[in-house]
């Protein structure tokens, strides 16, 4: 307190002036209103950009919850898709009338995750997500994006996934036309990571520029009408039967931050089923 009375002491002199110097300009701010309302305003301006800019800051540090919330509505719309499609009718009514076993309709589960690791730039190019066994994930298991196809599991730990995606030499999706439902399979030439191929289609069907491409109906891995992607360039290989088929990806690898994963609850009974058919006769 002593140390403090000192201080004073010694810059009294100074506090004296400082009080007056605000004593003046409130006195000047308060008769004159022009000064004051230049003050007002001045004020006011300033003031206004502090608060923009504060918002801006909360705003930016919400933006990993945000999109955790939207991955997640994401997740919930996709199942409830998946199901409306396998419910709807793919002949018409005055053919047959069809409805999917609820079991079959609500097959696909999703799981959200986040990538922690891509590239992109290797011939054979892989994501890392930070989901594993511990989630119920499985190798096998489809992967896409809130555009489009990605992947599938390769390789799993506790908490970890190893996904191998669509830009890779050795992976195949069955994909069709959504036009005319021509089947055919995509494929990575290795090239360009916004481009793949469509092979296997007739060169006698009708192939047009910005057809959409989606998952076919006969996978086990993906529910059909997945988007992969849009006709980029369509021609005919010399001497091949089949289109060459350029595709513009749906999913940009490059700004991937969020994957869904597709559980196909009843993959395993249907292969079983098929293996026994398959079996050969004695």
């Amino acid at each position: 307190m002593y140390q403090l009375i000192q201080f004073l002491s010694r810059k009294r002199a100074f506090i004296l002036f400082a009080l007056l110097e605000i004593l003046s300009l409130w006195f000047f701010y308060s008769v004159n209103n022009y000064p004051s309302a230049i003050l007002f305003n001045t004020t006011n301006l300033y003031v206004a950009q502090a608060l923009k800019l504060s918002n801006s800051l909360v705003e930016y540090s919400n933006l990993k919850a945000v999109n955790t919330d939207l991955a997640s509505e994401n997740k919930r719309l996709n199942e409830m898709v998946a199901k409306l499609q396998a419910q709807q009718l793919n002949v018409p009514t005055s053919v047959v009338r069809y409805k999917a076993d609820s079991a079959v309709a609500a097959r696909f589960k999703y799981t959200v995750a986040k990538i922690t690791n891509l590239t992109t730039s290797q011939f054979n190019n892989y994501i890392t997500i930070d989901k594993g066994s511990a989630d119920g994930l499985a190798p096998g298991m489809g992967v896409i994006s809130s555009t489009g196809v990605v992947g599938k599991i390769k390789s799993c730990s506790e908490h970890y996934s190893r996904v191998i995606t669509i830009l890779h030499s050795d992976y195949t999706v069955s994909a069709k036309i959504k036009s005319n439902s021509e089947i055919g399979s995509i494929k990575w030439d290795g090239v360009n990571p916004e481009i793949v191929e469509m092979t296997d289609v007739s060169r006698y069907k009708t192939v047009r520029v910005r057809d959409t491409i989606m998952t076919s109906d006969f996978n086990y891995v993906f529910p059909p009408n997945i988007v992969i992607g849009y006709v980029k360039k369509v021609g005919v290989k010399p001497d091949n039967t089949f289109h060459d088929i350029k595709v513009q990806l749906a999913t940009d690898f490059h700004t991937l931050s969020y994957v869904y994963v597709i559980n196909n609850t009843l993959e395993k009974e249907q292969k079983k089923l098929e293996e026994i058919d398959n079996e050969p006769k004695k």
